[in-house]
């Protein structure tokens, strides 16, 4: 049974990309089969992933407004075990249109259902937003992860997010679980990514992932390559960092369902 991961934040810039992106590709080289799903209108995990934008014939536009199958909308990638299901500007208009159909928030779990199966993980990478898009990821997700950058400003906003976790979880999705809050940029000369390091471990203790994303250069690079840090420069901090990340979730999710938790 696959699991299906959302990577949300309404704070852009936090590296939820970034971490999309890499975290599929890291648990495809551990060989594992996975899904990437670009549900960001800025379709930047499908244009990081080298595929071109503009010529996306059938996307996640096609698969929430249930026009496409997801099957039909699945694309190969370069990187090992890793398909995807591409984004483009259309899908900025996805929130207009849904918004006065029937089970509107249920549309993207629906579509996923056939194909869910098929994949050891299905990663979503939402939009910077609370809107319907995102709702519809955190309504078909068994669990999310929250990137927060170690940058001033870092838990602004995620008391909002926390409650929207919460409200979906009453209404839409009750199995919906919190995988872990992802530190991200992290730079250990800097006093202030060691204090943000420390409030949230105090805050979230058990919540917070082992694995702490350092800020690395060819992270940022890569995706100008269309890339993922792994096929880039296997043997950067950035690989290095998602690939603990991945054999963590691995690891965390093995457990439970030894455990019977799941």
């Amino acid at each position: 049974m696959g699991k299906i991961i959302a990577i949300a934040n309404q704070k852009g810039g936090v590296g939820k990309t970034t971490s999309s992106i890499n975290l599929a590709a890291a648990l495809g080289v551990l060989e594992k089969k996975v899904l990437l799903i670009d549900a960001d209108p800025q379709a930047n995990a499908t244009s990081g992933l080298g595929i071109e934008v503009e010529g996306v014939e059938r996307g996640t536009y096609d698969v929430l407004e249930h026009s496409a199958t997801a099957e039909s909308a699945i694309l190969p990638t370069s990187s090992p075990n890793l398909d995807l299901i591409a984004a483009h500007i259309d899908l900025v208009a996805i929130e207009i249109e849904l918004v006065d159909k029937s089970r509107r928030e249920y549309k993207l779990k629906e579509a996923l259902a056939p194909i869910k199966d098929r994949y050891d993980y299905i990663i979503i990478d939402c939009a910077p937003s609370l809107g319907l898009l995102t709702l519809n990821a955190l309504t078909a997700a068994d669990s999310v992860i929250i990137p927060i950058q170690c940058e001033y400003f870092a838990l602004e906003g995620l008391g909002k997010l926390l409650n929207t976790i919460k409200s979906v979880q009453k209404l839409h999705n009750p199995a919906l679980d919190i995988e872990g809050l992802l530190l991200t940029m992290y730079d250990s000369r800097l006093r202030l990514s060691n204090q943000v390091v420390e409030e949230v471990q105090k805050h979230f203790s058990e919540m917070v992932f082992e694995t702490v994303i350092q800020r690395n250069i060819r992270l940022s690079e890569a995706p100008s390559f269309g890339e993922t840090i792994i096929s880039y420069d296997a043997a950067s901090k950035g690989a290095a960092n998602y690939i603990s990340l991945a054999e963590e979730i691995i690891k965390k999710n093995t457990k439970a369902k030894h455990g019977k938790i799941q």
